[in-house]
Formats: structure tokens, sequence, C-alpha cells
């Protein structure tokens, strides 16, 4: 106990600050972990910026946060500016709840205008180039297959697809229950070809690959461990290498073929929100744009007056 105490006796009025915070974000919002690292990475460095000034997080003011943004501007993008300022008000609005300070400095602070930008989309040939690269015959091969063919069926996260458990599917009605961020869960539907793979995956490649070792994660490495979001993006880079295709791609861009893709086909906006795991449909809605710009692109290619 005595060590337990002296550990905390060490840490800087920042440090048990930010944990304070940090803890309060999940208890309250039930944040993801990478969600949580993020808010805090940023106000660690806001926190290390004012120590130059001699300065604690409590005790900066609407001019400090305004000369860090200003400090940060030349290397910073838009979209990481409008996370800091969002963590930084999260943080100051707990501070002014718990009554750590009398007024929130971040009250007038604006975040930056972003431009409304498109998701990198594949077409359908390149998915299908994509979902064939992988070597079915290889335990891994037919792993990734798995893998592959389950994103681009279900548009999960990245995240959501390395956390599946073998308990969370139902191979015989064709969805998976699915813990997307906030911890909210969903249920989604797979696909008669994913359900197929995946099938094939479990009898033939999972029990290989854990070698007789107990692992509850439904896609699993040569390590009897479960798959983690860096070993999948660069196993898609792999793959994408192999099908020949040179636009920037990501784990991410899978699941927006996704929707793209279904949109095109005709799906309704609001089902592919519920499929997606969007909170509010105006999220969804940036697909309704590449869909458009697709449709553009067509008429100019094939209409004698486009």
């Amino acid at each position: 106990m005595d060590s337990l105490n002296k550990n905390h006796c060490t840490r800087t009025p920042n440090q048990l600050l930010l944990d304070e915070f940090i803890a309060a974000l999940w208890l309250e919002e039930g944040l993801s972990k990478n969600t949580q690292e993020s808010y805090r990475q940023d106000l660690v460095q806001f926190a290390e910026w004012l120590n130059k000034g001699d300065k604690y997080l409590v005790k900066a003011d609407a001019g400090d946060i305004q000369g860090y943004l200003a400090f940060r501007h030349p290397t910073s993008k838009p979209r990481s500016q409008n996370r800091l300022i969002a963590s930084l008000r999260k943080l100051y609005r707990y501070c002014l709840r718990e009554n750590k300070i009398a007024s929130d400095p971040s009250l007038h602070i604006e975040s930056p205008k972003l431009p409304r930008l498109l998701p990198k989309c594949l077409n359908e040939d390149d998915v299908v180039a994509l979902l064939n690269s992988p070597d079915i015959n290889r335990t891994l091969g037919l792993r990734d297959k798995a893998m592959l063919e389950l994103l681009y069926a279900s548009g999960l996260r990245v995240s959501e697809l390395v956390n599946l458990k073998v308990s969370e599917l139902s191979l015989t009605d064709s969805v998976t229950r699915v813990t997307g961020k906030g911890g909210k869960t969903r249920l989604v539907p797979m696909g008669q070809e994913a359900v197929a793979w995946i099938t094939r995956y479990l009898q033939e490649s999972r029990s290989e690959l854990l070698n007789r070792q107990l692992c509850d994660s439904l896609f699993v490495t040569k390590r009897a461990a479960a798959m983690t979001r860096q070993a999948f993006w660069y196993l898609i880079k792999r793959y994408a290498l192999l099908a020949g295709i040179i636009k920037p791609l990501s784990p991410h861009t899978l699941r927006h073929a996704f929707a793209t893709h279904l949109l095109n086909h005709g799906a309704d906006l609001r089902v592919i929100q519920m499929l997606l795991g969007h909170e509010n449909i105006s999220t969804t809605q940036i697909y309704t744009h590449v869909a458009n710009e697709r449709l553009k692109q067509l008429h100019i290619a094939h209409h004698p007056r486009g």
C-alpha cells in the first residue's frame, strides 16, 4: 500500500488530472481505448507545452490555448486541430463541472472548417481483384481471404473485424454481433459468400494456427493470438500490390466500398447507416456524394453531350 501511495504522490498534478479525466470519460461515455488514448495524447502534449511556461492545465487561459494552436498550426492538419480542440473542450468542461476551475478557457475557441473530403473508394473490379489475391491453398491465405470477404460483405471497421469473437458469429443465420464505437452492439449480415469462406477457414485453418492453444478471437495469427489492426493494415497493403491496385488503400477503403456499392445498387441510406453503425445519418450522407460523382463520370463517359 505504501508503494502505491508513493507512486501516486510522484505523479504530477497534470498527470493526476488526466488520469481522473480519462477515467470519467470511460465511465460516462464508454469511449474505446483508442479514443481515450487520442484524448490523452493531445492533452499530454498541451500540458508539456504549458510546462515550459511553468503552468498547469487548470491554470491555462484562452490565450494559452490560442498560443498553443498557433504553435501547432504550421505542422498540424485541420482535422488534427479539430480533434485537439475537442479534447480541450471536454477536459475543461469536466474541470468546470468538478469545480477545478472557475471558467472554461476553451469556451470561445473556434474550430477550423474542414473541406468536405470524399472517401477514397475502390470500384467493383478492384474489389474483386483484391478479394482474389490471397493464396487460399495456404493456411494464412485462407484466413486472409475470409477476413477480406467479411470486411467487404459487412462494412466493418477494422477494429471491429479484428476484435470479433467466434461466439459472436451465427453462421446458420449469416449474421454477426459487432461491438462498435462507444461499446454499442449491432447485428450485421455477412452474406453467403463470406459465410462460406469463414466456414472453410474455421474448418481448415484456424485450428492449425492455434496449434492446440486456446483463443476466443475469430481471426488468429501463428502465435495463437488475435490479429491486430496494424498487422491487418500491412496485409491489405500487400494484397493490393498483388492485385495490381495502385490507388491509396487502407482497411477503411473496403468499408467505403461496401457503403458506396450498396448505394449504387439501390440500397436505402437509412439501412446503410444501420449497417455501418453510424449514430447520425449526416455521417452516412457522404456516400451520396460519392455515388453522385460516379454518376457524373458515367454521364461524361457515355452521353453524347457529356
